[in-house]
């Protein structure tokens, strides 16, 4: 068994760690955005609406492209369109929903950039793309607490222009090998029915992640540890399945948090156990569905995109005030999530030390 030293410098990680900062600061001026763009407006549920369809949706279709192109450099053009974006809201009084598709597809573009990269780097590890994932839970509250701020907009492109570098870095990680090395799918089950279960539990914990009881966040202090815990949970997620195997950190996520996510309304320790617990799924489906589409990495981060949007969709237009049903939705959901992916996910060696 490794131990977590061997984990955090494993070949080729220094890719996830550059692109944790990439992601960081696409949430930051995507949020920035968000946040100043909302502020006021009669209509501040529906850009966010739109910015999750157009950054979410369309991360398939890139993905898939650049499986089959990857010389398209979507990378750079990621780059260049968010750096539009905020030129146009910066300098211009165009439409704001022009700047807003420019924003979106750049968003997505990096996105589907990361996941490449850090995918077919990780010879068949999570944690690559885990961390990769992480940064930008930080990088989400940095942007919300950055539009309080008076700094003017166009401070963003200075942000974005630092992007650059990282991408370069990152870029000579590069690998050669066109399949991936990810194999955690249980080779008796369909791989139709398998890519349907990590699609189907990517949006049922979209949709129970905007229902977990915070009445304790009450504070911008509390706000930025309950973003601080997401981004722990979502790289601990790769880490701890490296450690000590995916199907354990599948039970610790979806079972052990039950407890923890529903008694922690009013708790913030108890509740923030949980968070992190609930938070390391987003590994695991990845795994499962890169493990299915070795040579189409873009595609299968793509698919958990789409879930997360088909997951947090309703949430804009349903919300779910009865705390006994909202309460039984997460333990009921959580255990039909464990139960799919135990039926998908291979079985791990007797020796570990928790074989199930």
């Amino acid at each position: 068994m490794k131990n977590i030293k061997q984990v955090l410098t494993q070949k080729n990680i220094a890719c996830g760690y550059l692109y944790a900062y990439i992601h960081f600061i696409v949430e930051i001026v995507c949020f920035y955005y968000l946040n100043t763009l909302t502020n006021g407006s009669i209509v501040i549920w529906l850009i966010p609406f739109i910015y999750d369809g157009l950054a979410f949706v369309p991360q398939s279709l890139i993905g898939y492209i650049n499986d089959l192109y990857p010389k398209l450099r979507v990378d750079y053009l990621g780059v260049a369109l968010l750096f539009i974006a905020i030129c146009l809201i910066s300098f211009t009084n165009i439409s704001v929903f022009i700047s807003l598709v420019a924003l979106c597809l750049g968003n997505a573009c990096l996105h589907i950039s990361g996941a490449e990269n850090t995918l077919r780097n990780s010879e068949g590890h999570l944690s690559h793309s885990a961390i990769f994932v992480a940064g930008g839970s930080f990088g989400v509250i940095s942007g919300k607490l950055l539009a309080m701020t008076n700094i003017p907009s166009y401070f963003l492109l200075v942000l974005i222009l630092t992007l650059i570098p990282f991408i370069m870095l990152a870029n000579t990680y590069e690998s050669k090998a066109e399949s991936l090395k990810f194999d955690y799918h249980n080779k008796k089950i369909p791989l139709g029915l398998i890519v349907l279960g990590a699609f189907f539990v990517v949006i049922i914990r979209g949709y129970i992640g905007y229902g977990i009881p915070t009445s304790w966040n009450k504070t911008i202090i509390q706000t930025v540890i309950l973003y601080v815990t997401m981004g722990l949970g979502k790289a601990l997620g790769g880490i701890l399945s490296d450690l000590f195997g995916i199907r354990k950190i599948a039970v610790v996520s979806c079972l052990l948090s039950i407890p923890f996510l529903c008694l922690g309304n009013n708790l913030m320790i108890v509740s923030l156990i949980g968070v992190m617990m609930f938070s390391m799924t987003m590994s695991i489906t990845l795994a499962i569905l890169a493990s299915v589409l070795k040579t189409k990495p873009g595609l299968a981060f793509g698919i958990t995109t789409i879930g997360l949007f088909i997951g947090t969709a309703p949430i804009f237009f349903i919300k779910i005030t009865n705390e006994i049903l909202n309460l039984g939705l997460i333990i009921g959901m959580s255990l039909l999530c464990l139960a799919i992916l135990l039926l998908i996910l291979k079985k791990e060696e007797q020796h570990d030390w928790f074989y199930i």
